[in-house]
């Protein structure tokens, strides 16, 4: 590496990368984060018992729709074709452990829709918890690996 960011210009202005150039490859991504909840909330989720409904169903849908709205949402990001989302919700006795992985084939990289997957599952799982937990706290969001390999 270069040690220059790649989304500023000689003159230290944002821009988009241009990504023209580059050829399509495979790429995947894995992210993880978690939120921790309040005991009497970590029960309720696993006995389904909070109002809204299934928390884990409606974070997981919320990670895969969020993945998929990532250039909506982050101002340089590319507009990619993501090709496969899965979002894992694990619930333990401190709260929920998120992790994802999201696939691509083309010419940028896919590692902000993996992060924005476990980002939005997690504020859904905030949204549909707030009513009886107001001290949850989301963090520990970071990149687990990032691939990309030649397309057969």
């Amino acid at each position: 590496m270069d040690g220059k960011l790649s989304h500023v210009d000689e003159e230290g202005k944002a821009r988009m990368v241009d990504v023209s150039a580059k050829r399509p490859l495979r790429r995947t991504a894995r992210a993880v984060g978690r939120i921790d909840l309040a005991p009497a909330t970590v029960a309720l989720v696993r006995q389904n018992g909070l109002a809204k409904g299934d928390v884990l169903a409606v974070s997981r849908l919320a990670g895969i729709m969020g993945a998929k709205r990532t250039s909506d949402l982050i101002p340089l990001c590319h507009n990619i074709e993501v090709e496969h989302v899965e979002v894992s919700l694990r619930v333990d006795d401190d709260g929920i452990a998120i992790e994802s992985r999201a696939v691509c084939t083309d010419k940028t990289g896919i590692e902000m829709e993996a992060l924005m997957a476990v980002s939005i599952a997690a504020l859904a799982v905030y949204d549909m918890c707030k009513a009886v937990d107001k001290g949850m706290s989301i963090g520990g969001i970071r990149l687990l690996e990032k691939t990309k390999e030649e397309i057969a």
